[in-house]
């Protein structure tokens, strides 16, 4: 049996109703009508890079002429040297974190396939991405940074971002969007009346 889902188009629909506090519209709308970004942090072919890898991770084959734009809040934050508040010892500081990364995920592409990762073919990237994930690749940028540590905090980040998003909320069946009035239906199975039915399979 496959998760529910709702039809394309209910969370720009739910948008639109008093269930929804303005606070919560501006930053949803605010995510679904995102201009184009310039990097501000990354260089330009950092930035690339992120995005590449981004869309191996996530890949979006049901939006091929608008994907949910991954990259973008990694380099804002960067940017605006913001954090969460705590980081493995592991680890540098994220801008360097990010920095080194990057960087040694290219050193992995060279390393396997004497090619940049952006030149790759899907399977050869996913190859750099899963020696990236188990931790033990090749590369000077690896020597300094714990690459499994590395990768964990990079694909919690880009999971969050992905997953804030509303087409992506509309995909997976969440409506938690819609904060007015309270939720009281809590218990197993039950729904609000508010709340689309979803698409029958």
């Amino acid at each position: 049996m496959s998760a529910p889902t709702y039809p394309p188009g209910t969370v720009r629909a739910l948008l639109a109703t008093p269930h929804v506090s303005e606070a919560t519209r501006a930053a949803l709308q605010a995510r679904l009508d995102a201009p184009a970004y310039e990097p501000q942090f990354l260089a330009p072919e950092t930035y690339a890079l992120l995005e590449a890898v981004a869309a191996r991770l996530f890949p979006q084959p049901d939006r091929p002429d608008n994907p949910i734009a991954l990259a973008p809040s990694v380099d804002q934050r960067l940017t605006e040297g913001r954090a969460d508040g705590w980081r493995y010892d592991a680890l540098p500081p994220d801008r360097e974190a990010y920095r080194l990364g990057l960087g040694g995920i290219q050193e992995i592409a060279q390393g396997l396939f004497q090619a940049d990762f952006m030149g790759l073919n899907a399977e050869q990237q996913h190859a750099v991405i899963q020696a990236l994930a188990e931790g033990t690749p090749s590369g000077t940028a690896w020597e300094t940074l714990d690459a499994s540590r590395f990768f964990e905090e990079m694909l919690a980040e880009l999971t969050e971002t992905y997953y804030a998003h509303p087409l992506a909320q509309e995909e997976i069946g969440y409506v938690g969007m819609a904060d007015l009035p309270k939720w009281s239906k809590i218990g197993l199975n039950e729904k609000e009346e508010r709340e689309p039915s979803p698409l029958s399979s």
